[in-house]
């Protein structure tokens, strides 16, 4: 593997940001999402600083945040996770690399629970989840239509064990 550097995402990084997100867009297995948002609305969508990417030769190749799952102050410490790789950079441990950053410094800002909806058939993002401390919570069967396909989702949850010691 190249070197990668891990970092916080910037503001100029939403153009290349948008972009791998649009290749997940595209699989038809990522994301509910037929269009990509501007960088505006992503950015009003995402936790300001729980937000980094994985950067080779100056260039994003992958990028992982948080999403609020409600503005009830409840929940304050509960985020959506969202883990995007380029296609050209699949497979090479960058997802698992930016979830060690996620986890760690969502802790530092106090979040308790994060969670993520996956589609079923994603079989790969699911093994990264569990890989990474996660565990199944529930199936949600038939949930949302895709292109006229139903599709299931599997939600996942990691607890943070240092929150409840």
């Amino acid at each position: 593997m190249n070197t990668l550097y891990f970092c916080k995402m910037e503001t100029g990084d939403l153009k290349e940001v948008l972009q791998i997100y649009k290749e997940g867009i595209e699989t038809g297995m990522a994301t509910f999402e037929t269009i990509v948002p501007s960088e505006q609305v992503w950015d009003e969508r995402h936790h300001a600083t729980l937000r980094f990417v994985a950067e080779e030769h100056n260039r994003v190749v992958g990028w992982i945040a948080i999403s609020p799952v409600s503005t009830r102050a409840v929940y304050s410490g509960v985020g959506e996770v969202s883990v995007y790789i380029s296609s050209d950079h699949k497979g090479k441990g960058i997802a698992s690399e930016l979830f060690k950053v996620l986890i760690e410094e969502s802790e530092k800002a106090g979040f308790w629970t994060l969670q993520s909806s996956i589609f079923a058939i994603n079989t790969s993002s699911i093994q990264l989840h569990k890989k990474m401390g996660f565990r199944v919570v529930g199936t949600r069967e038939k949930i949302v239509q895709l292109n006229g396909k139903w599709h299931n989702t599997v939600i996942m949850e990691k607890r943070s064990i240092h929150l409840f010691i």
